[in-house]
């Protein structure tokens, strides 16, 4: 049995990963109680097809495709592609721990959230307030916090955020491609903590409202890069921002 630390994991505790002759290995989740270790869960066999299902979903939650967060995570762009998931002889390869241990930092996400993902279950789903983002700059949709606000609203059913100001915005054209297509949904959190590399909608002072990636956020100023890139990137000043909130989850 070997007992994997890493301090993007939650700090107190520890993923263990025994392989078995047959390949499958058994994660067992210990929580750290002064010098010993206190088995929280009993032994569980996954699947291959589960845990490469956590890792599609982690991305999805995270508004990425598996490349992109593999990219965001600092592995090749390929490492979670689909044709590398069984080997040439028909055997099947498994992520790494410390492939996973990456994701989770990427995405700034615990160990407790990769298990959730590892379920069987269909995923719970949301109702939120939809806007297409050509429409989002327009009217008195929001309020001061970034919130939605008005009648001009309708609703769908999307996979579960966690934040009960959550909201979804169709994107319309092919500006923000290859990022996002026409008739894209993404679903905006403005209760998410936001930091670098992050995509965001960000609405200015002005009324424009945008989607850029987050690029760097000082006292002063907000710098953004395009999800196109023949778009220009744009840096404005924090005055001029009204509220900036982050994409959690793309319909890609």
């Amino acid at each position: 049995m070997t007992f994997v630390r890493n301090r993007h994991l939650a700090p107190s505790f520890c993923l263990s990963v025994t392989f078995l002759e047959n390949e499958f290995p058994v994660f067992r989740i210990m929580l750290q109680a002064g010098d010993s270790m206190v088995k929280q869960k009993s032994q569980r066999i996954l699947t291959h097809a589960q845990v490469w299902t956590a890792l599609d979903r982690l991305a999805e939650r995270a508004g990425m495709s598996p490349s992109g967060l593999a990219r965001r995570a600092g592995l090749d762009a390929t490492t979670f592609n689909k044709s590398k998931r069984v080997m040439a002889d028909g055997r099947e390869r498994w992520p790494s721990t410390e492939s996973i241990s990456k994701v989770l930092a990427a995405t700034n996400s615990t160990i407790e959230t990769f298990m959730q993902l590892l379920g069987d279950g269909a995923r719970s789903t949301q109702s939120v307030p939809m806007l297409g983002l050509t429409q989002a700059g327009s009217g008195d949709h929001f309020d001061d916090n970034g919130f939605p606000a008005g009648r001009s609203w309708s609703e769908v059913a999307l996979p579960s955020s966690g934040d009960e100001h959550a909201y979804a915005l169709e994107i319309s054209g092919d500006s923000m491609k290859p990022a996002y297509r026409d008739g894209d949904l993404v679903i905006v959190s403005p209760g998410s903590a936001i930091r670098r590399g992050d995509r965001v909608v960000v609405k200015t002072s002005s009324g424009e409202v945008m989607v850029k990636e987050l690029k760097r956020r000082t006292a002063r100023t907000l710098e953004l890069q395009s999800l196109n890139p023949s778009q220009p990137d744009r840096t404005l000043n924090a005055d001029d921002v009204a509220w900036i909130a982050r994409i959690v989850w793309a319909s890609q």
